[in-house]
């Protein structure tokens, strides 16, 4: 998918798939690392403890961390892990320095454009210094084409639908996964019965909401969420 040229590391998508039982030794060397629990149970065992996962548990981690996945569940765990190369440096004074746990249903849903909405799991206020992670809510009113400021990978959850891109279009399912590169002009359809969910993460950070129709003009009418962009 074609948008404007990388100046960045491209963002490093995978699903890990533990069987019960199993353990997997991880770590996230020079990288930030978000985590998203797609199925299953388990624990995230690090230094400062053991954190306990199940489905719509995300986690941000620091470069440097050493870290286990481990399956304690009867089914398969099944985790979305999106490696985020070259850092932001931390913020002069910053405490935090390993993994910080976050549960979906605990985050505030807010508005985005043509009737979709997002839950934020992490981005610089919450621990996650160099991109935004998020789940996103589509409805079948479909968006018009559009395009984004920030380079992004993305990972259907549940609902079928199609990704619209330089005349193409893709059909979608649970289990897709898609790489768009900053500008890339394009729309993600919901051709099903209910709401699509995705979960992303896009660098640089900002807001999900910030889109921008083929003319630059804002998608969205609360410009106060709208990032500036170069013409």
């Amino acid at each position: 998918m074609q948008g404007e040229p990388r100046t960045r590391p491209r963002l490093e998508q995978a699903v890990l798939e533990l069987v019960p039982g199993t353990s997997q030794q991880r770590s996230t060397g020079p990288c930030e690392e978000t985590l998203f629990v797609l199925s299953g149970a388990g624990l995230l065992r690090a230094n400062d403890g053991a954190h306990a996962l199940e489905p719509e548990v995300g986690a941000c981690l620091e470069p440097g961390i050493e870290y286990e996945l481990v399956c304690a569940g009867r089914d398969p765990l099944r985790v979305l892990a999106v490696r985020i190369p070259d850092p932001e440096p931390p913020e002069p004074g910053s405490e935090f320095s390993g993994i910080l746990v976050h549960r979906l249903s605990a985050q505030e849903a807010e508005p985005a454009t043509t009737e979709r909405w997002f839950r934020v799991i992490a981005d610089p206020e919450t621990g996650l210094r160099s991109a935004t992670h998020f789940v996103g809510y589509i409805p079948t009113v479909r968006a018009p084409e559009h395009f984004h400021t920030y380079d992004e990978v993305i990972y259907v959850i549940d609902g079928e639908g199609l990704m619209h891109v330089n005349g193409e279009s893709r059909p979608l399912g649970p289990g897709s996964t898609i790489e768009l590169a900053a500008r890339t002009v394009h729309c993600l359809e919901n051709t099903g019965e209910g709401v699509m969910r995705i979960v992303a993460v896009f660098r640089p950070a900002g807001s999900p909401a910030a889109a921008y129709y083929p003319d630059g003009t804002p998608a969205y009418v609360d410009v106060s969420l709208q990032e500036e962009v170069t013409k």
